[in-house]
């Protein structure tokens, strides 16, 4: 990322995915395309790779693959009702004015409430309000409630926050948004105690709820929180397709067919910025996270957790489908393989592409040990430092870390015909 030097003495750092060069990173908050602009906020702590007393970072493209570290936007407030943390949210633009609607953190989870944040059209100073949007819902039995996003139905506008029940359902709560301060709870929107949304999104906690239209369809995409052990799990992040309708005193989403948005163990808490006039595509960005990584060796990088390259959504055959923009293209610099058989990846190339019309492995080879870490029928798999993101033709696409050793090396094996590319900025 520009703005901040490459730490390029751990061969894992992504090179090519847009995030700060130590520290911690995780969601991907307040989305938004202004002039010509894509801006994308994070979650983030720079003291440490470590979460703790998150901040929003904030990073800026005009071609969505080479980013630009900007200022933090804004932190925690001690003795604030933020001053655990500035957790996930959305951007809205309240007559113009950019407003960052995210989850204040008093002193522990349980205690949220939607906090917002308002800025100029260069969204670089922002100016955080004391008077909570909206928190804890008269809502009997809710745990945990975070996770604001925007959206709008029949020419209204409306709120969403992910939330789960104590006895272990998960819930989208709906609110009414009257103006950006005047938020009216409305009730449930859906639960997943049965039927599809629990067959496709099995959780305790639907986090970061992103609902949008794609060609024609309301889709509901829920990160998949549950409690472990003495912790909790995330396992993974699901889509729930269906109808969005009037009923009651709001609105009511019923699910008729989901599936999973990224099959892969790295992805969680996504966030989409919806079609637009001046950007036609709906696109998505994730927190692709290291929790394979050993304890130790993240502590001795500096830094942990990166966002995937931004995705292009579509609803094609009744399924959810994502790829990579087609700016990820222009990053290739140079072919350094093509052709059938095998081929070692210089150490030189922290980042490449694989494209084949056929099958295609990627595999770790350290010493006599080999290690298949992604292969596809036919496809892209794209690598980063450590980030291995895989889009096969007839699969969903899946996202997930292997960790380069100052011993190991990537081999691509193809039956058929295949291309690798460098890519670089």
């Amino acid at each position: 990322m520009k703005g901040n030097p490459l730490p390029i003495t751990d061969p894992s750092f992504p090179a090519l995915h847009g995030r700060p060069a130590r520290g911690w990173v995780n969601d991907p908050n307040g989305c938004a395309y202004v002039d010509g602009t894509y801006h994308v906020f994070f979650q983030y702590n720079p003291d440490g790779p470590v979460h703790h007393r998150i901040q929003w970072g904030h990073a800026t493209s005009t071609d969505l693959v080479r980013w630009t570290e900007q200022p933090v936007a804004f932190g925690p407030r001690d003795g604030g009702p933020d001053a655990f943390g500035c957790w996930s949210g959305v951007m809205g633009f309240d007559g113009g004015t950019p407003t960052a609607f995210y989850t204040g953190i008093r002193g522990a989870p349980a205690d949220s409430r939607v906090l917002t944040a308002t800025s100029d059209s260069a969204m670089i100073e922002w100016v955080q309000s004391e008077v909570p949007v909206a928190g804890m819902p008269d809502e009997p039995g809710l745990t945990e409630v975070r996770d604001p996003f925007l959206f709008s139905f029949e020419g209204r506008d409306y709120a969403i926050q992910g939330s789960g029940y104590t006895d272990g359902t998960p819930v989208i709560l709906l609110y009414r948004c009257h103006t950006r301060t005047d938020w009216e709870y409305l009730g449930p929107l859906v639960t997943g105690g049965s039927g599809v949304a629990a067959a496709h999104a099995p959780a305790h906690i639907w986090e970061c709820p992103q609902l949008f239209r794609v060609d024609g369809q309301w889709v509901l995409v829920v990160s998949l929180w549950s409690r472990h052990d003495a912790g909790h799990h995330l396992g993974g992040v699901a889509y729930l397709a269906g109808e969005l309708s009037e009923g009651g005193v709001g609105l009511k989403f019923l699910p008729a067919s989901g599936g999973p948005v990224d099959a892969g163990p790295d992805f969680y808490a996504p966030q989409v910025l919806a079609a637009s006039l001046s950007e036609p595509r709906t696109l998505m960005w994730a927190w692709t996270w290291d929790e394979s990584r050993p304890a130790a060796d993240v502590d001795a990088a500096g830094w942990c957790g990166a966002l995937t390259y931004a995705r292009s959504l579509s609803y094609r055959d009744g399924e959810l489908r994502s790829e990579p923009v087609s700016e990820v293209s222009s990053l290739r610099s140079g072919v350094l393989f093509r052709g059938a058989g095998s081929f070692a990846v210089p150490a030189a190339a922290r980042a490449f592409e694989v494209s084949a019309d056929g099958p295609v492995q990627l595999v770790v080879v350290d010493g006599a040990a080999c290690t298949v870490v992604a292969a596809v029928s036919s496809g892209r798999i794209l690598v980063d430092g450590s980030v291995v993101e895989v889009f096969g033709s007839e699969s969903v696409p899946r996202t997930l870390h292997a960790y380069p050793t100052a011993t190991s090396r990537f081999e691509v094996r193809a039956l058929g015909e295949c291309t690798v590319h460098e890519l670089a900025l």
